[in-house]
């Protein structure tokens, strides 16, 4: 689900006050031709919700699956999706490009 930076920090925010687990995702890092710009943020919550986008919805399961983790173990992590990693296909970023997705749980 595509939306605004404001609206998914407002998201971030609520569900922290509803005492839910949550982890940011930040696209750091681009190249070549990627779907959604540095600065694009999904926030996702321990149950698997999620709001925003750092891929045009191409990687957002891997990041989403990646989040449930870090909530848990509480240590942020830098993930990579480009054209020659395998795991990029398999999740369809074949537009040609690589981006760096960097995701730490939130309090």
């Amino acid at each position: 689900m595509a939306a605004s930076d404001h609206t998914i920090l407002e998201q971030a925010s609520d569900w922290l006050k509803q005492g839910r687990k949550v982890a940011l995702a930040t696209v750091v890092e681009t190249w070549g031709s990627a779907p959604q710009p540095i600065g694009s943020q999904l926030v996702i919550d321990a149950e698997g919700n999620f709001i925003g986008s750092v891929s045009g919805g191409c990687v957002e399961g891997a990041v989403v699956t990646e989040a449930l983790d870090i909530i848990a173990s509480g240590k942020p992590k830098l993930l990579q999706f480009g054209v020659a990693d395998e795991t990029a296909w398999k999740v369809g970023l074949a537009c040609g490009g690589r981006i760096d997705v960097y995701v730490e749980p939130i309090h």
